[in-house]
């Protein structure tokens, strides 16, 4: 939310995608360690996944016209 707050409107979708991607890293590695797995595997998955999601839906939005 602070990337959303204090980045201008110009560069908002970039910053918020990486730093959306970055804490997705975060979380897949705090929860692979709690769930005594690879950390680097869990922080791998859980970050490839949520790209994928992020660009299917991007695509989504560009067909429709929802995104420029």
């Amino acid at each position: 939310m602070a990337a959303a707050w204090v980045v201008p409107g110009s560069q908002l979708i970039s910053v918020v995608a990486v730093s959306s991607l970055v804490f997705l890293a975060l979380l897949g590695g705090i929860a692979a360690r709690a769930g005594e797995g690879p950390i680097a595997f869990g922080a791998i998955r859980v970050t490839f996944w949520g790209a994928l999601a992020m660009s299917l839906t991007a695509g989504v939005g560009r067909i429709f016209g929802v995104i420029a």
